[in-house]
């Protein structure tokens, strides 16, 4: 069976596919066509139901969860891991509501935890995730919100940290932060989903046994080039809820779906059972 397959290519997701996609694990007769891309146009393919097989936000998920499920494997969740709100000084956040902010997408966890920890923020500027810190430093916004290896490389450009939104989603709700998944159309067979499932954790097995070790398919996708930072941001993103989220996985991605969908004027309270 040949599926389409998209994720990012950050280091955390090629870490995780490397070995599904290149041959190192037996993929039991599935065959893969694989795309590359930010996380932000995989989310707008959700929406569009391009890929059979897909990495995405969570409220990406939330928005198309009759279109998409969510698998066990894949996901980048756990504590410490949120975005950052940066600027190139120090800022009166009082008057946040008079500040242009770059995000990394309408449709990213990012620009959720932005809402929820800055609600009166409503002056966003969707651009991609790796020229946002060149557009705070040019003056094009007041404040970015950085993802992936930007924020292990925020403070060498000279720019400060204004709020970690993942702390505050911490701090508020008592949970890890769901920050994006491998979602697959509902319209496969359950045992294809399931075989799905079992191989994005083999190919993560295979990953971790070979680890520190960087392979050349994470090293010639990543923005930045330094190794020490490609782990760590494999170090910060992948981890035992990447393998499976488990009990306790399930539960922060539905908390996130609760208020997520408090949000929304047409709220949805039958999507939960489904995610």
């Amino acid at each position: 069976m040949k599926l389409t397959l998209g994720f990012s290519p950050c280091p955390n997701d090629t870490f995780i596919f490397d070995a599904l996609v290149n041959g190192a694990i037996d993929t039991e007769g599935f065959e893969f066509d694989v795309v590359l891309e930010d996380v932000e146009t995989l989310n707008r393919w959700t929406s569009e139901g391009k890929l059979d097989v897909t990495k995405l936000s969570f409220p990406a998920l939330f928005k198309n969860y009759d279109t998409y499920t969510l698998l066990s494997s894949g996901a980048a969740l756990g504590k410490g891991v949120g975005p950052l709100l940066i600027a190139k000084t120090a800022l009166d956040m009082s008057v946040v509501n008079g500040y242009k902010i770059a995000i990394p997408g309408v449709n990213t966890t990012a620009n959720f935890l932005l809402t929820h920890a800055y609600p009166e923020a409503t002056n966003r500027i969707p651009t991609l995730f790796s020229e946002i810190e060149s557009a705070v430093l040019d003056g094009t916004v007041d404040l970015g919100v950085i993802i992936h290896e930007n924020r292990f490389t925020y403070q060498q450009r000279g720019l400060v940290k204004i709020c970690d939104l993942g702390d505050v989603w911490e701090q508020r709700q008592g949970a890890a932060i769901p920050l994006g998944g491998i979602a697959a159309r509902r319209s496969l067979p359950n045992e294809t989903i399931e075989k799905l499932d079992e191989l994005i954790r083999k190919s993560l097995t295979y990953s971790f046994a070979h680890y520190p070790e960087l392979s050349p398919y994470v090293t010639q996708h990543a923005q930045e080039m330094d190794p020490a930072v490609m782990r760590q941001h494999i170090e910060l993103y992948v981890n035992n809820y990447t393998m499976d989220l488990g009990e306790a996985g399930h539960q922060a991605v539905q908390k996130l779906f609760s208020i997520y969908n408090n949000t929304q004027a047409t709220p949805n309270p039958q999507a939960a059972a489904t995610l």
